[in-house]
């Protein structure tokens, strides 16, 4: 059974830190991508970041850009957020997605499996 854990939710002050975690379990391989998406009451649902394996170009949303940082660690199949600069629009669950597969890395969330997710809360 393939599962995807968060971790590290949690809510802070506008200008703060949060760090979110992320475990893999159940796949045969490492997946080749790995993501963050997050859903907002009333907002649009946001892909936040992706990495493929070779984390050499990640993708971010604009509205993260300089400010989140995804990262991954293969052999552990996990995959971090870094959150830096948080300002109450930040605020959403935060979910963990997976895919295996070939090719590059998709925006769409529909091709990943999610995670439960995680709330993030910031606070002005």
């Amino acid at each position: 059974q393939i599962d995807l854990v968060e971790s590290g939710g949690g809510s802070v002050q506008a200008g703060g830190s949060l760090a979110l975690s992320c475990t893999a379990s159940g796949y045969m391989r490492t997946p080749d991508c790995m993501a963050w998406f997050r859903q907002a009451p009333g907002k649009a649902p946001e892909m936040v970041a992706i990495m493929d394996t070779a984390g050499v170009k990640p993708y971010y949303a604009d509205s993260v850009k300089g400010r989140f940082t995804i990262s991954r660690d293969n052999v552990k199949v996990m995959v971090y957020l870094q959150m830096r600069m948080l300002t109450p629009d930040d605020s959403a669950v935060y979910y963990c997605l997976a895919r295996l597969g070939d090719g590059d890395c998709p925006i769409s969330p529909s091709q990943y499996i999610w995670g439960q997710g995680t709330q993030v809360t910031v606070s002005s």
